[in-house]
């Protein structure tokens, strides 16, 4: 009996190393740590200058842009870009026609790239807009709008673009070895990525790895998608870099009453 057991302390020492502290077999736990959000705040409610209000009142001309024309369903939206030649709209004012019923939402800042969707099926008319754009920023709102029994569109939620930072920094995490940087939702790991710039001093000691500046959505499927960026801080230089970052993307799953969540986020490779 005692030589069966030395024989089993021998097995053990020899896979640990020939270590007599058992626990050394374990698998060191990485350290997963929480990305930060560069957005401090909610943004404030929307309030076009008053020459566009007026502008909306006046006949269409060459004043909008065609975001959406959904002939199916007689449904289209208009963003104002010109309040009169030469003058420009400053990024505001919506106009949103339902069977030659039009809503006029002057207040809607919609960026430079709006864009446009109705889910006939679920009667929701899905509108993202740009409220930060820039180099190597794109900041989109998500609304959700109705219509009622008359045609007329009612904005009845929207998320923030702070609320789904917030919401996906609680979910996504990274840890850094050497040039790699490894992704995680939770503990369950996303992806790899491996950092290429070598003149920018190397990665900051006290917070590398950000959201915020890159979140916008995908409005082709069945649901929304946000996807979002992470941005990476290093020693030297005054923003953020993208090169070699992935872009992650998760199901929206927005609510009447304004709330929202979204699904497993998920590495995604962009067309």
């Amino acid at each position: 009996m005692k030589q069966t057991k030395l024989w089993m302390v021998a097995a053990i020492m020899t896979l640990c190393g020939t270590s007599f502290n058992l626990s050394g077999c374990k698998e060191e736990r990485v350290a997963i740590l929480p990305v930060s959000g560069t957005l401090e705040e909610a943004f404030p409610t929307d309030s076009a200058p008053l020459i566009v209000h007026e502008a909306m009142n006046y006949a269409f001309m060459d004043r909008y842009e065609n975001i959406l024309d959904d002939k199916e369903n007689h449904v289209s939206v208009w963003s104002l870009v010109n309040c009169n030649p030469g003058i420009s709209s400053e990024g505001y004012g919506i106009i949103v026609v339902k069977d030659k019923e039009s809503t006029k939402l002057p207040d809607i800042y919609h960026g430079k790239n709006p864009q446009a969707r109705y889910d006939a099926q679920k009667g929701v008319l899905w509108l993202t807009c740009g409220v930060m754009e820039g180099t190597g920023v794109l900041v989109e709102k998500l609304y959700m709008l109705r219509f009622s029994e008359d045609n007329m569109a009612h904005i009845v939620s929207s998320i923030d673009p702070y609320d789904m930072q917030q919401t996906i920094c609680k979910r996504l995490g990274y840890s850094i070895d050497g040039e790699r940087i490894t992704f995680y939702e939770g503990e369950r790991e996303l992806c790899v990525s491996t950092n290429h710039t070598t003149d920018m001093g190397g990665f900051d000691e006290e917070q590398p790895i950000w959201i915020g500046e890159q979140i916008s959505y995908e409005l082709s499927g069945d649901d929304p998608y946000v996807r979002v960026v992470p941005g990476v801080k290093f020693t030297t230089g005054l923003v953020l870099t993208y090169d070699d970052m992935p872009t992650f993307a998760a199901c929206v799953d927005l609510q009447d009453d304004e709330s929202f969540d979204i699904d497993e986020l998920e590495s995604v490779v962009l067309d």
